[in-house]
């Protein structure tokens, strides 16, 4: 009798494993198809501004409307996860936001083209809550960290993204064509590996999370660090090339890689951060890529030649890589509403993205890129300084962390599961 109830009882630890893992994939893999939707995009963008024939402003414009529509919109991911539980959320919001990557090549002017990437932000901020959930839920469910992996999947998918849409455009193929395939193929992948997410559905008789809220005040404080992150990272992606040509003196084709070693090094980092996390733990982690990434700032303010300026922007990638996986992390645990919170978190995080370019080019223009990425650096230093705020909080009974009942309820109890449909 016991021999048979330990083999049952093994036989059942090893199907909740293996349901974990396919969960864990599954996520994976949504990270890299929303990954590869930016990636896709952003390859277009030039012909995009050359089929509407914008202006430098006009384009500037347009490019803002993503992040305004994330900003808007992410507080209500909570809400529709509550109504429609989290498999089903996420299916309906990444097919939304991988089948809207047709809409912007067939914008017949600028008004269109910003309604259209308003949509476009929306849906993608919204299903990046979802996502993000998500992660959590499967984190707690496996004991061990895998944010920072999961995000390294979507730097992944980016540069899928990207190595497609590369060649595309530089054999001339409209952009009409090339986005509308992309989002056909996008939508069916999202569609079959949103079957194997967790469902997580709130209990009967909870009340639903409030469609516009104030994030929590756990979730700000973890924002302003996610806040340092993402100015460092949205500065750096979009100044880089331009500081290593007009400060450092680099030709064009080296001042490209600087983009490069800087957006490999980051995805690399990402995809390693869970082994440092589980190692070192998330503060430690935290305020170490802080320490890197604010030796990489000094390193570019500090010099004048290619070389040294690649190598700061480098480890200025691996320094910030951590940052966004583990400010989401510590937000999913952070109090009995984590949908919300995720959502406060991402909200001012996607708000840092949309002002750093802005911010790094208008000190620029009053002073010089080097003044701006001075800037960079002194924030990067507030990594090392805030780390304790992703600390994992003890809770009675033993319990790791506050909020391990599960990230994607969006409410404090509810039911799950991690089977397909």
């Amino acid at each position: 009798m016991k021999s048979a109830a330990a083999g049952e009882a093994a036989s059942s630890g090893g199907d909740r494993a293996r349901r974990v893992r396919r969960a864990h994939l599954a996520i994976a893999v949504a990270f890299a198809v929303h990954g590869a939707a930016s990636g896709t995009f952003a390859t277009r963008i030039p012909w995009i501004k050359d089929h509407l024939d914008l202006g430098p402003g006009a384009l500037g414009l347009a490019l803002a409307c993503p992040a305004i529509g994330s900003s808007l919109m992410m507080p209500l991911a909570g809400r529709l996860m509550h109504r429609l539980g989290s498999r089903t959320a996420l299916r309906v919001l990444l097919g939304l936001w991988t089948a809207v990557l047709a809409l912007p090549a067939l914008a017949p002017g600028l008004p269109w083209l910003c309604l259209t990437l308003l949509a476009f932000g929306a849906s993608a901020g919204m299903a990046d809550v979802v996502m993000n959930a998500l992660g959590i839920e499967v984190e707690q469910r496996k004991g061990k960290s895998i944010m920072s992996g999961l995000h390294g999947m979507w730097s992944v998918g980016t540069l899928i993204g990207a190595a497609i849409g590369v060649p595309a455009a530089h054999a001339g193929l409209d952009g009409r064509i090339h986005l509308g395939a992309m989002a056909a193929l996008l939508l069916v992948a999202s569609y079959v590996v949103c079957a194997w997410v967790p469902d997580v559905h709130p209990e009967a008789g909870e009340d639903a999370p409030p469609r516009f809220a104030l994030p929590p005040r756990a979730a700000l404080v973890i924002g302003a660090i996610g806040f340092c992150g993402v100015f460092a990272e949205g500065g750096s992606s979009d100044w880089c090339a331009v500081y290593l040509r007009d400060v450092a003196g680099a030709s064009p084709g080296v001042a490209a890689v600087a983009y490069t070693a800087f957006s490999c090094t980051m995805a690399t980092a990402r995809l390693l951060g869970d082994l440092a996390v589980r190692r070192l733990g998330a503060v430690t982690t935290l305020r170490s890529g802080g320490v890197l990434a604010t030796c990489g700032g000094l390193l570019v303010v500090l010099s004048h030649a290619p070389a040294p300026a690649i190598a700061g922007f480098a480890l200025l990638g691996i320094g910030i890589s951590v940052v966004v996986p583990l400010c989401f992390a510590a937000a999913g645990r952070s109090g009995p509403n984590p949908s919300q919170a995720i959502a406060g978190v991402a909200t001012v995080t996607y708000t840092s993205g949309l002002v750093a370019p802005a911010a790094i080019g208008g000190i620029a223009g009053a002073s010089s890129l080097t003044v701006s990425f001075a800037l960079v650096t002194v924030l990067t230093l507030g990594l090392v300084l805030g780390a304790g705020v992703v600390r994992p909080r003890p809770v009675a009974g033993g319990g790791e962390v506050a909020g391990a009942q599960g990230a994607a309820r969006g409410v404090p109890a509810a039911t799950a599961d991690v089977t397909a449909d």
